[in-house]
């Protein structure tokens, strides 16, 4: 490995100790970089791995606010504006008792990648709290919401930072987001924050975006090998957004889901899960997926079990970081599947991801195959700074064209720099390459 490059993990590790997730996000991209540096040597002479790796700004806030008893309540907010070089900061915010400043960097660090990769103006953040919107009322939600934004607004604006939605934040809480930055600041600014409901000036498909997303990329994968999705066995972790939609998504592509999951457990539908009952269980009921009626044979719920353990020919880790492990990897490919495309950011260990590439399957890093959620936010804003307003299929084309691009991307610097289907390295090259153009073009800053 270049001694610039091993020097730059060095002061990373050092300067980061108490954050072991961001460091790990990190070391999964700066190794891959290595045939890079060689060829543009100003990388070094400019110290742009140093300056890509340490955010141009974090924030971190308390949140006071108070439950329907009245009792008082102090969570911690973040805000991470990582890498501007592209455009304003871009990312969502996670409401989860998880989240902690490491976790925020993480995924701050992702999305500079991600969002350049897309081909749009969009620089990377991501921000969030600690606190936990399930089992709130939707009084107490709004009244954290508003305790928020009273200190966020203060950093996001449509051309500084635009926030949207991620684990936890879905339309309801972007609402109230949005409705206490319009009382504080006195501006309809509709482009300071996205995933807003379609009737006030959100884009449709939005929803269904990092979904839909994700199934795109795994079709032109497989495409690549003269395959189709069609008549494949899937298993899906998650019951979320990004889940839901990657189900639907697969399923009209002819592809039999037969496995996701939540915290507390897996359903197992041989015959396939039922979208229409499980978007009604998770979105409207917001229940535990326990509680999926087990109305045809064969259909169980597996508590504390994960999905990873179903054959399958495809597998779609769509939950959270770190959710597939070496072992899990191993039951995988023992149980004949043949792709692995990441619909959550981070979700495979790295000893995972290398026994995939050693096994020589298909892999879709979040990278480039979660990209889809950020590039309808970037529609998103498009429509609200034009005042218009886009039909479901102009939005849902448009993410198509741009999730191929973002393969061909990934193909292109593979073939450039690494092996032909090493995804991962084409979406670090191509993401980092972009970047560091243009952070050289601005000089020091």
């Amino acid at each position: 490995m270049n001694n610039y490059l091993e020097s730059v993990l060095e002061i990373v590790r050092k300067r980061n100790q108490s954050e072991p997730i961001f460091i790990q996000a990190v070391e999964e991209v700066l190794p891959s970089l290595d045939p890079v540096l060689s060829e543009f040597p100003e990388i070094e002479s400019l110290n742009l791995l140093e300056r890509i790796c340490e955010p141009e700004r974090q924030f971190i806030f308390r949140v006071s606010w108070p439950d329907d008893e009245g009792k008082i309540h102090v969570n911690r907010g973040f805000r991470v504006g990582f890498n501007s070089a592209l455009g304003p900061f871009k990312g969502g915010l996670r409401f989860h008792p998880t989240v902690n400043l490491g976790v925020v960097k993480f995924l701050g660090f992702e999305q500079i990648f991600k969002n350049s990769l897309t081909g749009l103006a969009l620089g990377g953040g991501k921000g969030g709290s600690d606190f936990d919107p399930r089992g709130k009322s939707d009084a107490e939600v709004m009244r954290f919401c508003q305790s928020f934004m009273t200190e966020l607004h203060r950093h996001i604006g449509q051309q500084t930072d635009v926030p949207a939605g991620d684990i936890g934040v879905g339309g309801r809480e972007i609402g109230y987001l949005f409705g206490q930055y319009k009382r504080l600041t006195n501006r309809y600014e509709l482009g300071v924050i996205t995933g807003k409901d379609a009737s006030w000036g959100g884009s449709l498909a939005r929803k269904e975006a990092t979904g839909y997303g994700c199934v795109y990329f795994a079709e032109a994968m497989l495409k690549e090998r003269g395959e189709t999705l069609e008549g494949k066995t899937a298993v899906v972790s998650g019951s979320g957004n990004v889940a839901l939609y990657t189900i639907q998504k697969l399923q009209q592509k002819g592809a039999r889901v037969v496995s996701c999951s939540d915290s507390d457990g897996s359903l197992f539908a041989p015959d396939g899960v039922d979208f229409d009952c499980l978007k009604n269980l998770k979105e409207v009921e917001r229940d535990r997926l326990s509680n999926y009626p087990m109305t045809r044979g064969g259909i169980e719920f597996r508590p504390d079990h994960k999905v990873w353990d179903i054959p399958c020919d495809l597998a779609f880790p769509c939950a959270t970081q770190n959710e597939i492990s070496l072992e899990d990897a191993e039951n995988l490919l023992s149980n004949g599947c043949s792709l692995v495309c990441e619909g959550a950011n981070m979700p495979c260990e790295p000893g995972a991801i290398h026994r995939f590439q050693e096994a020589k399957i298909l892999f879709g890093p979040a990278k480039a195959a979660n990209a889809g959620g950020v590039a309808v936010s970037a529609l998103e804003m498009q429509q609200n700074a034009s005042l218009e307003h886009w039909t479901f299929t102009q939005v849902d084309d448009r993410l198509q064209d741009i999730m191929k691009g973002i393969h061909q991307r990934c193909l292109n610097f593979a073939a450039r720099y690494a092996d032909a289907e090493n995804y991962q390295a084409g979406a670090n090259i191509g993401g980092f390459v972009r970047v560091v153009q243009a952070m050289k073009a601005f000089g020091l800053s």
